[in-house]
């Protein structure tokens, strides 16, 4: 398909998704086009009252909208499994995407649990929340999860740093940033590859926005970004409107296959299509480091429901 549009998502009537941060930006977009297309939505976020007003915003566009409010901080291990232990009362969860995130954050901070923050909450917690999630997931005929990296996934040390994990020794906000989406798409890839070795009917996808115009550039900068800033935005980024095209088209596209990653064609903005995976995320060794690093951090485990495991066919897996 030469270009993709929202209109080409096909019906989401009977599924259930989640989305992380759906109240603002490329999570807004993504949680509108979800409930456009007939999807049950869950808004997972910390505030309450801002994921309020998104969603009577999303019900004034998409009338009878069927999108909900539940309590999820990705910088709590403790928020995390109250949530997925509130979830698993569901029949099932559908899709999940994980979009939720921080970014350059200027000064070093540590979440709840002692982590780097943006380690922290931009993979760490997603990690757990997914792992957290897989007998949910797992109880649905066609489970899907989107994890939302970035192209600064290639940018910074383009690996990550075992050695100093936390950035206890030195920190730099881009490095820190890079780091974590880079661990991002290797989650991804590494989730496809391990659902697909367990027979599971689980598809794994992951995507970036390109440079895209959202409120993630001032939620870490200590405040908005000044003139130059906004005006290098103006020429080299899409809205968050486009930026979302990527997420929805991993996250719905009946085509996609397991380990596939979308972004805009022209690297920055324009159309979401296939992409070859960043070159980093392919390194096997580091990635099955990375998993075991993170189940020990977390205590989150990979764990698949014996009812899960006979599966008649095995989900189509991309290269990774």
């Amino acid at each position: 398909m030469a270009t993709w549009s929202e209109a080409d998502i096909p019906s989401q009537e009977g599924r259930l998704a989640i989305v992380t941060g759906g109240n603002s930006g490329l999570g807004w977009f993504t949680t509108l086009g979800l409930a456009r297309a007939g999807a049950e939505v869950v808004v997972a976020t910390r505030s309450e009252r801002k994921a309020g007003e998104s969603m009577d915003r999303i019900r004034s566009i998409v009338p009878g909208a069927s999108v909900r409010f539940e309590s999820l901080d990705l910088a709590s291990l403790t928020s995390i499994r109250s949530f997925t232990e509130r979830m698993d009362r569901l029949a099932r969860v559908d899709l999940l995407v994980n979009n939720a995130g921080v970014m350059f954050v200027p000064r070093r901070q540590l979440t709840e649990d002692g982590f780097e923050r943006q380690f922290g909450t931009n993979y760490l917690g997603p990690f757990a929340l997914t792992l957290g999630l897989l007998p949910t997931l797992l109880r649905s005929s066609a489970p899907r999860v989107t994890t939302v990296t970035s192209s600064a996934a290639k940018g910074g040390k383009k690996r990550i740093a075992f050695e100093d994990l936390q950035w206890d020794h030195s920190y730099a906000h881009y490095a820190a940033y890079c780091q974590s989406k880079l661990a991002d798409l290797m989650f991804a890839l590494e989730l496809a590859r391990r659902s697909a070795a367990a027979g599971l009917p689980l598809i794994s996808t992951a995507c970036h926005p390109g440079v895209a115009r959202t409120n993630l550039q001032s939620s870490g900068r200590g405040g908005p970004p000044n003139a130059g800033f906004r005006l290098i935005l103006h020429f080299i980024a899409q809205d968050a409107e486009d930026g979302a095209k990527s997420i929805l088209r991993a996250a719905t596209d009946p085509a996609a296959t397991s380990g596939s990653f979308y972004g805009p064609d022209r690297g920055m903005k324009g159309d979401p299509v296939l992409c070859p995976p960043y070159a980093p995320a392919l390194d096997l060794p580091a990635r099955a480091k990375l998993w075991d690093t993170s189940e020990q951090l977390t205590g989150a485990r990979w764990k698949v429901p014996l009812e899960a495991r006979p599966t008649p066919t095995a989900p189509r897996m991309a290269a990774a």
